[in-house]
């Protein structure tokens, strides 16, 4: 069985502030992470900056700053690197970023890759209803991710703020 992207999106009404709720393990994210969110805007080329943050294990304020590029012919699937700008050009530096389900009113997502090595549940809101993560979950389980080593994000409903990263 195949991932498969949502095959509309609407990029305007995606782009904002997200909290992530879950995620599966990556090497580039620290386990206990807390207080994750994502927030996109679009560049003026088209591209979407993206500018994660988080505090690590040590509650030390961390950002991620990259750019995603749509891809026009599959709305809801996107490559994004956070190598430093003047390194993008390297090919295979790139990440598939799909969303995988969206809510109607875009107040919950749920973005994979398609080797489903990389999974998140984002939401605008640092927490959501048990039964909405069940179905997103349940869109995950559907299309072969195996939630068995599943990250619940710690969220506060706090955000790492430009003056903590100043510190």
């Amino acid at each position: 069985m195949d991932v498969t992207s949502v095959p509309a999106l609407d990029l305007e009404r995606y782009l904002g502030l997200w909290y992530e709720i879950g995620r599966l393990p990556m090497k580039h994210e620290d386990d206990t992470a807390r207080d994750v969110t994502a927030e996109y805007t679009l560049d003026d080329d088209g591209n979407v900056r993206v500018d994660n943050r988080c505090l690590d294990a040590d509650r030390e304020p961390v950002q991620a700053l990259g750019k995603a590029t749509p891809d026009p012919a599959h709305p809801g699937q996107l490559e994004v690197t956070f190598l430093p700008a003047g390194l993008r050009w390297i090919p295979w530096t790139s990440a598939d970023y799909w969303v995988l389900r969206i809510a109607d009113d875009y107040g919950t997502a749920l973005v994979g890759s398609p080797d489903r090595k990389f999974l998140w549940l984002l939401a605008r809101a640092p927490h959501i209803d048990g039964a909405v993560e069940s179905v997103f979950l349940g869109t995950a389980r559907a299309q072969g991710f195996d939630l068995g080593p599943w990250i619940r994000t710690p969220q506060s409903g706090s955000r790492v703020t430009d003056a903590q990263l100043a510190d």
